[in-house]
């Protein structure tokens, strides 16, 4: 439960001489791990600081537990982030009536800061356990019953862990930590109260299991815990059960799956099914191969020590590419930085180097991050081949693989910036399409000789499979970054991307949408209003270094459809009239012929070999008919669930086509600007004009003009596919994304103000968002010393002037107060003269 450890060796300096992970070595899944993210109703679950008081979400916490308190027997643990959300979740609870539903079914107990009331309660606890009654405990990450209580059998059949538990961010004490760590070990402020969160959440959970015979259920119920950057670090001992059909589940699904887990559970557990695994005999220990594998270790030991004693500096020098190499420039300006990116797709890896000077400090700005240049001014690009996926079968050459890029940045980099350099490994098409187990180990390989044979700035974190929907989303950042549509200091062309029923509703510049088209997958991108509901790919993050940082907080839209990219797509279209021409045919005959391939070139003729029949397959290039073909491969018919939707039943946000713009790159470049040459602005009247007119120009003709002219990009399977290409892009955009035939707001591109825009670009600029934070908190810090100088002399000169204030009015007051006196003793020495008068006048003696 200590789990993940990663930091750990970087924060004690030290490098790990052998790293071993053994797994549960028993026979049946004792544990059942789940992430539960939302309601049967459907609405998020979630602790996050905006939703956390929210009475939909806590009803929803409360229903969980009933749930559990229903079919879970015995004792039931949950563990909440602090006293205060617990006592605020409690009183809801109450109020809802649900404390009285939970009741019905077990006692519940309540942990408090007082030790002697939470002895108690533990006390009352196990004895209503015990006695089989079943109880409920209610406790705090971090507190007594987290950190020194186990809850063995009957005791914690179930752990519920609401919410993750981050530490109180304003505590002077944690900001010293984190500036400490920042600064001696470049361990960013998000990472370690991440990494610290999930440490926690694992010690709750991991409550639930203490012995073989031991079995209990781990609920994390937060939709945060199925981010990619907290569910890594979830410990790998729990990552084993927990798979994808156990994350991102409703209440309801939650149930269903725990009541058979129980049924199963149930069953006795038999000693001989635990003998070679977690029961282990005397011949076992001394077989071959446990002795061999105790040699091979102690073999890695020293090997691996003496790798770590010997491990010289890497020559400097400039590579194959010219690189400009600023050591120079990095020694004369200390706040130049570097980041390392590398894309490993299906058919190559590429490595990205980019720079940024320190940022200014001010809160509405990002990093100024830029690709590095060689000298001749070219982005600095180095790619290998084949795929990082060809190391599946060998997944300990995936660093030998890398190699020559890691060096090559290695020698590019100035080596007194190495440690301060992050470097991102993120893997996409390629690996997404091999096992869960074959990405682990491939993974797992490349982190762990990395931190040990290269100094550059690296969690396990920072080397991942993403998902298209993540490469989408990245394209969309960078897009925008480099339009400039994320300086919020700019004041034109802005767009109110709150609903207008929000009074505090402001202007930004205009995002642009991202359109994207490969050889598997197509993606579409774009921002839509605050009033779009979180569902079906639209979610909100924010760019800025504060998650609470209103200038950089987005809701977009992102959506990966794959199979629909263009080299996908033409394997269906040739299926599609395959299967029609083998319907159509004589079953005598070895030999099929297709005439009418409208998507391939007039003339054109090719065989394919299908069910022992050769079919000869000769092009008619009719551009019409060929887009009205590809309609049917958009599966338009698909039931639609939330309306509106695009292809394939998806759900698309609407679009204000007034006023939004597109990019298109990849395939929405390469179709109309390699040989149709219309490459920028789309209007769909050019363009269809362009592509029917090469669709009815013969094969004979196009082979003539390509032998005419030299066109190093362009080959003679480019101009195959280039009638189906323009087809299904036409299609493709207008079926199956619904663009109105009218729509022209779509540019193609493939350099945007003379940058080569890649994902990779707004990858670094995202994962770096929190860079920023020292110089924006040594800014403040300025402002706070030059602040407090300059009030304390307003203070000074305003006391002053109050002090001489009170010091007038105080002697105005003794003035007047003096004078008083002196007309009241004038006017009295006159009464007693005349008093004395009358007395001497009477015959008295005075």
């Amino acid at each position: 439960t200590l789990s993940p450890i990663d930091m750990y060796p970087k924060i004690l300096s030290f490098t790990p001489a052998i790293m071993e992970t053994f797994t549960m070595t028993l026979t049946r899944p004792c544990i059942l791990p789940m992430i539960v993210t939302r309601g049967n109703d459907q609405i998020a679950i979630t602790s996050k600081f905006e939703l956390r008081e929210d009475q939909s979400v806590i009803r929803n916490y409360g229903i969980l537990l009933i749930e559990m308190c229903t079919h879970v027997p015995d004792g039931i643990v949950c563990f909440f982030t602090s006293y205060i959300y617990m006592e605020h979740v409690v009183a809801t609870w109450y109020e809802l009536g649900i404390i009285g539903q939970i009741q019905k079914y077990k006692l519940l107990f309540i942990e408090t800061p007082d030790s002697i009331e939470t002895s108690l309660a533990l006390y009352n606890y196990q004895k209503a356990c015990d006695n089989g009654r079943g109880a409920v405990l209610l406790s705090v990450a971090r507190g007594k019953v987290s950190e020194g209580v186990d809850f063995d059998n009957h005791l914690g059949r179930c752990v519920i862990m609401f919410g993750i538990p981050y530490v109180y961010t304003q505590s002077r004490i944690l900001q010293a930590r984190l500036d400490y760590l920042r600064e001696n070990f470049h361990i960013r402020e998000n990472d370690f109260l991440t990494f610290d969160a999930m440490r926690h959440a694992a010690q709750c959970v991991g409550r639930v299991l203490r012995g073989k015979s031991d079995y209990g259920i781990m609920i994390f119920a937060d939709k945060r815990f199925l981010r990619s950057d907290k569910r890594q670090k979830i410990p790998k001992w729990i990552q084993e059960y927990l798979s994808d059909s156990l994350a991102n589940l409703s209440i309801e699904e939650c149930v269903q799956i725990v009541k058979k887990w129980l049924k199963d559970m149930a069953q006795p557990l038999r000693q001989e099914d635990q003998l070679g695994i977690s029961l282990l005999t005397e011949e076992h220990l001394l077989s071959n191969e446990v002795l061999k594998h105790l040699e091979q270790s102690s073999s890695n030991v020293n090997t691996t020590t003496l790798t770590t004693t010997v491990s010289p500096d890497p020559i400097r020098d400039n590579g194959d590419a010219g690189v400009y190499v600023p050591e120079k420039l990095a020694i004369e300006n200390p706040n130049i930085h570097y980041g390392i990116v590398i894309d490993c797709g299906s058919s190559g890896s590429r490595l990205y180097i980019y720079i940024w000077p320190e940022h200014s400090g001010k809160p509405n700005e990002l990093l100024q991050i830029k690709q590095l240049l060689d000298k001749n001014g070219v982005p600095v690009v180095k790619k290998i081949e084949p795929g990082l996926s060809s190391m599946a079968k060998t997944p300990m050459n995936a660093t030998e693989y890398l190699k020559s890029l890691l060096d090559f940045a290695a020698n590019t980099i100035p080596s007194v910036k190495h440690s301060d350099t992050p470097l991102y490994i993120l893997a996409t098409a390629g690996l997404r399409l091999l096992a869960p187990n074959q990405q682990k180990q491939l993974l797992e390989d490349l982190f762990n000789d990395i931190v040990r044979d290269y100094k550059f700035l690296i969690e396990n974190t920072h080397i991942q499979v993403i998902p298209g929907r993540l490469e989408g989303f990245y394209s969309w950042i960078a897009i925008n970054y480099v339009l400039g549509r994320f300086q919020n200091n700019n004041t034109k062309s802005k767009i109110v991307t709150n609903d207008k029923s929000n009074l505090n509703s402001k202007g930004r510049p205009t995002t642009v949408g991202v359109l994207d088209m490969g050889g598997a997958s197509a993606q579409i991108a774009f921002e839509v209003s605050n009033a779009t509901p979180e569902i079906g790919g639209v979610e909100e993050f924010s760019l800025g270094y504060d998650e609470h940082q209103e200038a950089f907080k987005y809701k977009i839209y992102v959506r990966t459809f794959l199979g629909y990219g263009a080299n996908k797509a033409f394997e269906k279209y040739i299926d599609r009239i395959i299967s029609i021409g083998l319907r159509s045919s004589t079953l005598d005959s070895p030999h099929i012929r297709i005439n009418d391939a409208d998507c391939l070139p007039r003339g054109y003729s090719t065989n394919y070999t299908r069910n022992n029949k050769t079919i000869i397959m000769t092009g008619e290039g009719d551009f019409e008919n060929c887009a009205k073909h590809l309609v049917t491969l958009l599966n338009l018919n698909a039931t639609c669930q939330r309306k509106p939707c695009s292809l394939d039943g998806v759900y698309q946000p609407q679009i204000n086509y007034d006023s939004q713009d597109f990019y298109g790159f990849s395939e929405f470049w390469y179709t109309m600007q390699d040989i149709l040459k219309i490459g920028g602005p789309y209007t769909r009247l050019s363009f269809l004009n362009a592509s029917t007119k090469f669709c009815n120009a013969n094969w004979n003709d196009i082979q003539q003009w390509y032998d005419e002219k030299s066109h190093p990009s362009i080959n003679l399977d480019r101009l195959i596919l280039q009638c189906f290409k323009s087809a299904w892009l036409y299609a493709f955009l207008h079926d199956g994304l619904k663009f109105p035939m009218d729509y022209q707001r779509l540019r193609s591109a493939s350099l945007v103000n003379n940058n080569d825009v890649q994902w990779t670009l707004g990858a670094i600029l995202y994962r770096t968002r929190f860079f920023p934070l020292k110089a924006i908190n040594r800014m403040n810090n300025s402002m706070f010393n030059h602040g407090s100088y300059t009030n304390s002399r307003r203070i000074f000169i305003l006391i002053c002037i109050t002090l001489t204030i009170f010091l007038f009015i105080f002697a105005a007051q003794k003035i007047r107060s003096f004078m008083s006196r002196r007309k009241y003793y004038h006017s009295s020495s006159n009464a007693f003269n005349y008093r004395y008068q009358l007395l001497t006048s009477s015959g008295f003696d005075a």
